[in-house]
């Protein structure tokens, strides 16, 4: 009886996590769907998951009409560079913060904390930005405000606390300075945080669009260029449809398709680091 019911209550579970991934990957191949589905077709109706009529006419619209290629390249280097120095001075922080024989270890760590709770706002951030540092339409502005993410510091600062003393005590009687304890000693054993912190910068450098849209217009990325062509094609295009070359596009033809440009790469990215993904959260959060 007892395994009877076992039995039942792991069919139980199946039909929940079968039911859970349904409602969690239809929204996506419906949004992939409709980019690739005739436009006049897709009016007809929206809820499907594959194409009806295959077409890549919405992706020939974004690509070609955008102009996307210079603001593409931009995304990449923004969130390549911005990511590889976020993760570089987070960590840098997190160790010295970590570090017991530093006095103010606690005083600054608060300082950081209460910067989760209590911001300046929009407009002393505006002016900070624009007028003392003159970053406007500076590729830097990309760059500088977003080196640290407080939350990224403590999830590396635990990691780091939860690591054996005596590593950093053996390194220093061999005569390794601070750098060198910290390049050779502790980053090598922090790969799991450090590949999870990557993602999380990364993730944030290549949705960010509000940088773009304050401070750097003449120096547009890829989310920036998509909302211009998404706002330009609600404006441009018929209510219905608009007839480019033998097919047509619509406005949320376009929409479908730009989301699918600015997602995938994000996709194809998160395999890759996904197996530390976990560990890193994990290990980061619990140790003190």
């Amino acid at each position: 009886m007892k395994n009877l019911h076992k039995t039942w209550f792991d069919y139980f579970l199946v039909v929940v996590f079968l039911f859970l991934l349904v409602i969690t990957l239809y929204p996506f191949l419906n949004v992939l769907a409709i980019s690739l589905n005739d436009a006049t077709d897709t009016i007809k109706n929206v809820s499907f998951i594959f194409p009806r009529k295959f077409t890549l006419t919405n992706y020939k619209y974004v690509f070609e009409e955008g102009g996307i290629l210079q603001p593409l390249l931009m995304s990449i280097a923004k969130t390549v560079i911005g990511t590889a120095a976020g993760v570089i001075c987070t960590a840098m922080l997190a160790y010295t913060l970590s570090r017991r024989d530093f006095v103010f270890h606690k005083t600054f760590t608060l300082l950081f904390v209460i910067t989760m709770y209590v911001g300046g706002g929009m407009i002393p951030e505006y002016l900070l930005i624009m007028r003392t540092l003159k970053l406007g339409n500076n590729f830097l502005v990309y760059i500088i405000p977003g080196l640290i993410w407080v939350y990224n510091m403590i999830l590396v600062r635990s990691f780091i606390d939860g690591l054996p003393p005596a590593l950093q005590e053996a390194a220093q009687l061999d005569g390794a300075n601070d750098f060198q304890i910290w390049y050779k000693v502790v980053m090598p054993l922090c790969t799991p945080v450090i590949a999870t912190i990557a993602l999380y910068y990364a993730v944030g450098q290549w949705n960010s669009f509000m940088d773009t849209y304050l401070y750097a217009k003449e120096l547009p990325t890829l989310q920036y260029k998509l909302y211009e062509i998404m706002s330009q094609a609600t404006m441009q295009l018929d209510t219905h449809t608009t007839t480019n070359a033998t097919q047509a596009v619509t406005p949320m033809a376009i929409r479908m398709a730009v989301t699918v440009v600015a997602t995938v790469p994000i996709i194809v990215v998160y395999p890759f680091v996904q197996k530390y993904f976990v560990g890193g959260m994990t290990l980061g959060a619990v140790k003190n």
